[in-house]
């Protein structure tokens, strides 16, 4: 192994007194920029979804196949812009990814046919992963060093908030523009916000800029990509995220087969993210008791047993509420844990490249994910049944992760 948890090179980056304050509007301006970034290059989507297809006539499955095509899209660009990032830093990138998000979503409302439409989505595929979290998370490590899980708990709780801001004023837009116009304007927003955030706010100083040593870099990491435990790791978050996704997104329609109604589903829905909010605050301190692989198992077996809980209650709704806000729990938990396990074992040095290397398979499983819960149903006739199988998904990923190497596992 390349890196260890005893061998940090990376940790020894600390702010100087001086730019404190940078990092403080650093932090503030990523957190608006990603509320942003969410809003218009993921969310807008599924509210714009019955729009989109009643206009242009197209399927709702061909429409949500290209929708599919832009995240395996951002599962791939990760890796090249990873290692941008690291050489070049976050402000860059950044600002780039907001350009080119805001010319995908113009080809988006623009696209004349399907064929143009999924290839503006595959456009946006390079933009979200320019854009999302995965660099916003490196500019944090990096700067913060060995405080980085403040910064990065406080990022992902604003990130939260995409959804909750933007899904109700995409629904207002389209309630008196059209969905071509609704993404036209998304697209103003993006880039008038996000570029000049990006090109004034990230100018702390990046370590290691510029550095040309690039055969001992790959090699580098190329031994940590191709390890037994990088690669469990990977297995392990695609495998969560597969579970932990699949379930979010099929909950409505899996508590109106247990006979709630739409409302009371709804209401549940609201309840499990409401959960994800509550299990990043509490992620810190499972941080503080827990190393790296304790942590991945304990939080992945809690996951597997919530969705688990799910399938095998029949009501009533209140325990069915408290069912999904656990899980919502887990699944919040899981995003820090996602920003955080490779810094954690390997140190922040050449981080953006490596967490690129380890997201890409949980990245395109979310691809899948919002489509996996329905053919499980349908195929096995069963809601229930198809939330045991995604239980399933999340235990082998805890069982994987007791198969590493324990001797790094030690509370941070």
């Amino acid at each position: 192994m390349i890196f260890s948890i005893e061998n940090r090179r990376g940790e020894l980056l600390r702010a100087t007194p001086s730019e404190e304050p940078e990092l403080r509007r650093v932090l503030l301006a990523l957190s608006v920029t990603e509320i942003i970034s969410w809003g218009t290059l993921y969310y807008a989507f599924p509210v714009s979804l019955p729009s989109i297809t009643r206009t242009t006539g197209w399927s709702v499955t061909a429409t949500m196949c290209a929708f599919s095509l832009g995240l395996i899209t951002s599962a791939v660009a990760g890796i090249p812009v990873g290692r941008l990032l690291d050489r070049y830093g976050p402000r860059t990138v950044m600002s780039a990814g907001s350009v080119l998000g805001c010319l995908a979503l113009t080809a988006v409302a623009t696209a004349p046919g399907l064929a143009w439409f999924a290839a503006a989505w595959a456009l946006v595929g390079v933009a979200q992963a320019a854009a999302l979290y995965p660099p916003a998370f490196a500019a944090l490590t990096r700067w913060y060093g060995s405080r980085r899980l403040r910064p990065l708990t406080l990022l992902s709780l604003a990130g939260g908030l995409a959804s909750v801001l933007f899904a109700p004023l995409t629904a207002a837009l389209l309630a008196h523009l059209d969905w071509r116009t609704t993404y036209l304007l998304l697209a103003a927003v993006l880039l008038a916000t996000n570029t000049p955030l990006h090109l004034l706010c990230l100018r702390v100083p990046w370590p290691g800029a510029g550095e040309t040593h690039r055969g001992s870099s790959f090699a580098e990491v190329r031994g940590v990509v191709l390890s037994r435990e990088f690669v469990l790791l990977s297995a392990t978050l695609a495998l969560a995220a597969l579970g932990l996704y699949a379930t979010t997104l099929n909950l409505v329609p899996f508590l109106v087969d247990r006979g709630l109604s739409t409302g009371t589903a709804a209401i549940a829905l609201s309840l499990c993210g409401t959960g994800q909010i509550v299990g990043r605050l509490g992620y810190p301190t499972l941080t503080r008791r827990t190393g790296i692989q304790r942590r991945m198992t304990v939080l992945l077996t809690a996951g597997a047993l919530a969705i688990a809980l799910l399938a095998a209650l029949p009501g009533p709704a209140p325990l069915l509420c408290a069912a999904a806000m656990a899980a919502g729990a887990v699944r919040g938990m899981y995003t820090l844990l996602q920003a955080t396990a490779v810094s954690d074992i390997w140190g922040v040095q050449r981080y953006a490249t490596l967490n690129a290397f380890a997201t890409a398979p949980a990245t395109a499983a979310l691809a899948v994910a919002p489509a996996l819960g329905a053919v499980l149903a349908a195929e096995l006739s069963s809601y229930p049944l198809a939330f045991f199988g995604l239980a399933g998904c999340v235990a082998a990923g805890a069982v994987l992760t007791s198969t590493t190497n324990s001797g790094k596992d030690r509370p941070q």
